[in-house]
């Protein structure tokens, strides 16, 4: 099953387009949406949610197609941002009070459980409140309608690493049940190295990859060696190099072949998620 289902979409500003972007999002599970600033993330999380329109290609969210259901999805849908879309003057009881009637699933006592969970007082006005308080405000809105579909926006940026640990630890536990799945958009990569199962990685508005976590740290490796090892076929091999006085440093998107053909005369070790964002936007600078 898929929570979210995109073929062929394409979106086309006078400086940067999402390309003939195709994707599927699994149900039950957290994938994590990485890539450089500027490589597409925010603007296929506004395709995802409606907020803004393609030019062409089809989006199915939840089984059900956007933008003509898109009052029934967004029913099940919850977004947590790092941006502020609620009224600054009114309290968090206010404000919750303002949101319920939009949702025909909205249950108040989980509301205000989540709130005592997070230690946010009712009587506490929005504006008053910090970038962690308004994520865990956020959060406890999206969980309070039974959102079959966390959309996460960039929630951990600015938080401290207490709450950010809390959070990943709630995330993780919110899709136990098998029935939620979650969009982790972030540039904060070790987060999704601690609870992802799925990585999508967009780099100039088109998927370099969507696969298994474990698989993708498994394929690509980092090879570490002298100059003289770098040649006209080694280079070519590598996604991305930062060469030194002392040596090179490279991204290789297959471990067997950088084995065979480094062999013991490199190091290689597993690359971070970071690591895949460095080369490969280093590569393409390259390159392009």
């Amino acid at each position: 099953m898929n929570a979210i289902e995109i073929r062929n979409l394409s979106k086309t500003y006078p400086l940067f387009k999402v390309e003939n972007v195709s994707l599927d999002v699994k149900q039950g599970y957290i994938t994590g949406l990485i890539g450089p600033n500027g490589a597409g993330k925010s603007t296929l999380i506004k395709l995802i949610t409606g907020l803004i329109q393609p030019d062409s290609g089809s989006i199915h969210t939840l089984g059900r197609k956007m933008p003509e259901q898109e009052v029934h999805i967004k029913q099940r849908l919850g977004i947590v941002s790092d941006e502020c879309f609620y009224y600054e003057h009114l309290t968090i009881y206010e404000m919750g009070r303002m949101i319920a009637p939009f949702y025909k699933r909205w249950n108040d006592q989980t509301f205000r459980g989540y709130l005592d969970q997070f230690e946010l007082s009712p009587k506490k006005k929005i504006e008053d409140l910090s970038k962690g308080m308004k994520i865990k405000f956020s959060l406890a809105v999206a969980l309070s309608h039974e959102a079959e579909l966390l959309i996460m926006d960039e929630p951990t940026s600015g938080l401290d690493p207490v709450f950010r640990r809390e959070l990943l630890d709630l995330l993780a536990d919110t899709i136990q049940d098998e029935t939620r799945s979650i969009i982790f958009s972030t540039h904060i990569t070790t987060d999704l190295e601690r609870i992802a199962d799925y990585i999508t990685f967009i780099h100039r508005g088109q998927i370099v990859f969507n696969e298994a976590k474990d698989d993708v740290l498994e394929r690509y490796t980092i090879v570490k060696g002298d100059m003289e090892l770098l040649d006209a076929d080694t280079r070519a091999h590598l996604v991305g190099i930062r060469e030194t006085a002392v040596g090179f440093e490279g991204l290789s998107d297959n471990k067997v072949e950088a084995e065979q053909l480094f062999g013991s005369y490199a190091l290689l070790h597993r690359p971070s998620l970071e690591d895949l964002i460095y080369f490969t936007a280093k590569g393409a600078r390259k390159h392009g």
